[in-house]
């Protein structure tokens, strides 16, 4: 009977906060009605009071959730807006096209068609670069350029507008063009692994890049030495904006004043509007800069050219001696990138029932780390995946990571090392307490949480690509899922004969000594 008083309290609480916190929403999304159907139960202890707050804890991952619903929808909205805009242009062409047809009647009829003809196939180009067809996967974005405003500054810089550009599947040995895409067929009732090429993606670029963000490997004299020799190449070559960070921008003026064209951001705020402004980016140093480049994209990133000027270098192909011939390459023809998928996460305080700690998701372009920092006891995690229960963890710790990040900490946990673009979360244990705990592969579309329970005997500890720890203690949780918005990463070959290149080179990955060969037995 007890039992029942409880489980009818918690109804009601939860209902209750649920018709509070949706009042002035008019229709309730799929994401919420399932949030409750997703949550599995929590240690949930014997009182009213504990009822409660588990209660408000689903409350706000419910709140958290519908975030995550609002901001794809902004995504969407987004989107369509720019469509709308490019139908706009559109049809502004073709008004112009059908006014110069109609005051030509003084023209002969051969010259007439003539004209026609040649603003017919003016009109079919601009359709077919517009549109990716059957031949792409996104089509370009229409940016306007940024005129200045009644509240814009004397002295700020007009950057161009953003240049357009495509992604194509690459195919090798296709000459036709018929790119295939479809992953298992239905024919006469038959499900069919269907053929398919080898998904290599391309970007071509459908005007000139005009501007390009440069992010170096800090303390290095040889780095900014290079940095300076490129950026003044580029403004020669080809006339390009450059960006830098505050750091590299103090710099290089103090090197040189014919760096005073470069341009680079004061605030958060303009940090944030990087991605409107900048066409490329350029790191120089290793995978913790890549680390680092991506960290300044809270939302689409620019397509990201690598040099290698670090120790290791899985995610950087490019070799900084021939960097005009890699950058002339990547600005002048189409060019393999690798789609790089980042992790979101949310930390949600058991403390702070309506609140999650960040406003903002965490985005990670490697791993997330949960440990048990300082303390001596074994990390105790719960672990969900959708609505299923995954695991409790006890041990050292737990990584999730990035397909990316697979060569990374995962690796020296013991995971298994997978192509990037293999779309996948990896889960893998710290030093299990445990034999028979083995890390896992899960697909993409699965949203993790990590929960530290209430009987356990310490504190734990989550890091994102290695830094911005972050305590966790009794009924915390790390809601992770797969980011709407990858790195771009350009890559020297393709992308998989680049991961293969990064194994065998930083890994030395199956090197051993050949057997002997003696001949034939007698």
């Amino acid at each position: 009977m007890a039992i029942q008083v409880c489980d009818e309290r918690t109804n009601v609480s939860v209902a209750t906060s649920n018709q509070n916190e949706n009042r002035d929403i008019t229709k309730v999304t799929s994401v919420e009605r399932a949030t409750y159907a997703f949550i599995p139960q929590t240690p949930i202890r014997s009182t009213d009071a504990h009822l409660e707050e588990f209660s408000e804890a689903m409350r706000t991952v419910a709140k958290t959730l519908r975030r995550v619903a609002e901001g794809k929808a902004a995504a969407q909205a987004e989107a369509a807006e720019w469509k709308r805009k490019y139908e706009l242009e559109m049809a502004s062409k073709e008004h112009k096209h059908h006014n110069l047809t109609k005051g030509c009647t003084n023209f002969g009829k051969d010259k007439l068609k003539q004209m026609t003809s040649q603003m017919a196939l003016e009109t079919a180009s601009i359709d077919q670069t517009s549109c990716c067809g059957n031949h792409g996967i996104c089509s370009h974005q229409i940016l306007q350029d940024e005129c200045p405003g009644p509240n814009r500054e004397p002295h700020e810089k007009i950057v161009g507008r953003k240049a357009p550009f495509r992604l194509l599947w690459g195919c090798d040995g296709d000459k036709n063009g018929q790119h295939k895409r479809d992953f298992v067929s239905f024919e006469k009732g038959d499900i069919k692994t269907a053929e398919r090429s080898n998904k290599q993606i391309l970007l071509k670029w459908e005007s000139p890049p005009q501007t390009v963000l440069f992010v170096t490997k800090p303390n290095s004299s040889s780095v900014l030495t290079l940095c300076a020799e490129m950026v003044r190449w580029l403004k020669e070559h080809s006339n390009m904006n450059v960006f830098v960070e505050p750091r590299v921008s103090k710099e290089l003026l103090l090197e040189d004043s014919y760096f005073k064209f470069i341009q680079t951001w004061n605030n958060d705020l303009e940090e944030k509007t990087l991605h409107t402004k900048v066409d490329l980016v350029v790191t120089l140093g290793g995978d913790g800069t890549v680390l680092w480049a991506a960290s300044l994209f809270k939302g689409p990133v620019p397509p990201v050219v690598p040099f290698a000027l670090g120790s290791l270098g899985f995610m950087t192909p490019f070799p900084s001696e021939q960097y005009r011939e890699c950058l002339g390459n990547v600005l002048e023809r189409p060019f393999s990138i690798t789609l790089r998928s980042r992790l979101q996460c949310h930390v949600i305080r058991d403390a702070a029932k309506d609140e999650v700690e960040t406003e903002e998701p965490i985005l990670v372009l490697n791993e997330v780390t949960i440990d048990r920092g300082m303390s001596s006891y074994l990390t105790y995690l719960e672990c969900y995946c959708d609505s299923s229960f995954v695991t409790c963890v006890q041990g050292d710790g737990l990584i999730i990571s990035t397909t990316s990040g697979s060569t990374a900490y995962s690796l020296a946990a013991g995971g298994s090392m997978v192509h990037p673009q293999v779309p996948g979360i990896l889960f893998t244990p710290i030093c299990p307490h445990s034999l028979s705990f083995r890390p896992l592969i899960l697909p993409e579309y699965v949203t993790l949480r990590v929960q530290v329970p209430f009987n356990s005997r310490g504190q734990a500890w989550a890091s994102f690509d290695g830094k911005g720890r972050i305590q966790l203690g009794p009924g915390d949780a790390l809601i992770c899922s797969i980011s709407p918005w990858p790195v771009p990463t350009a890559c020297l070959v393709d992308s998989t004969t680049d991961f293969l290149r990064s194994i065998h080179e930083g890994l030395h990955w199956n090197l051993r000594k050949s057997q002997s060969f003696d001949g034939p037995p007698a």
